[in-house]
């Protein structure tokens, strides 16, 4: 037999105040190079208030039509050069973006810009993803992994063929003792087969593919397509397969007391 239990509006609000969880409410995060604003929305819920900030008009146009919390807003401006007060931000984040920046001055930028105990977050993933689909996974994935190797002549000259070794060596230069390393975390994501192809034609190298030669990027994209279409036994583009993802990370809390990053990478005591 049920038994009847909080039903005055009093006890059901004491419980929520009371008997919810405990968490520190933070005031302040960054998220830089934050592009269309994907992870700005993530963060919304936990903070008084979240600022996207990336150097690109157009993707901050596109992150201003989707952004839906009161709490988050946008600035244009460089990683490097990120105008808020000193120690301002309980969390600096950048995701997926902190390779294309002139990384010794966005982790001096960062050091400046957050409180002492104060979090700096880092999160890409690599290129070489898996793909999910019954009894067919293991030869998905194999194209998949041709498809990215036949890209590798098309880096950006900027970041290279992979952009680990960058995040580690911006990890290595951090001076704060309280940090930690992550490789790899697998995460799956399912989506149309349509949509994954679309990812994949935003990856850097096939970009660059695209401005070389448009012709023979969009065959390579229909071919590509047309190959996993073939293995999965499917003629809808639409059909719903799994995407495993490997993400990357490191995180780093600022000691309570100073220590400054130099742009030589090494710490200043």
């Amino acid at each position: 037999m049920a038994h009847h239990r909080f039903e005055v509006k009093e006890h059901a609000a004491s419980y929520l105040r009371y008997r919810g969880p405990v968490c520190v409410p933070f005031d302040l995060a960054v998220d830089v190079g934050c592009g269309s604003g994907q992870g700005t929305l993530l963060l919304a819920p936990h903070v008084t208030q979240v600022i996207g900030t990336d150097i690109s008009p157009a993707q901050l146009e596109v992150a201003l039509a989707n952004s839906s919390a009161p709490n988050i807003f946008y600035r244009q401006c460089p990683a490097e050069e990120l105008p808020f007060a000193d120690g301002g931000a309980d969390l600096v984040t950048s995701m997926t973006a902190a390779h294309w920046f002139d990384r010794p001055r966005f982790l001096q930028e960062a050091d400046r810009l957050l409180k002492p105990r104060g979090c700096l977050a880092l999160i890409s993933y690599t290129l070489d993803m898996d793909l999910e689909y019954g009894q067919h996974s293991h030869t998905l994935t194999d194209i998949c992994h041709q498809f990215y190797k036949n890209l590798l002549p098309f880096p950006s000259a900027h970041i290279g063929t992979t952009t680990v070794p960058l995040y580690k060596q911006m990890y290595d230069s951090c001076p704060y003792p309280d940090k930690e390393w992550h490789e790899c975390l697998r995460m799956r994501r399912p989506m149309p087969l349509s949509g994954y192809i679309g990812m994949v034609e935003t990856f850097s190298s096939y970009q660059a593919l695209l401005k070389q030669d448009p012709v023979e990027a969009y065959r390579f994209s229909q071919d590509f397509r047309n190959r996993l279409l073939s293995v999965m036994g499917e003629s809808n583009p639409d059909t719903e397969i799994t995407v495993v993802v490997k993400y990357f990370y490191w995180l780093a809390c600022k000691p309570a007391a100073p220590q400054l990053i130099d742009p030589t990478h090494r710490p200043i005591s």
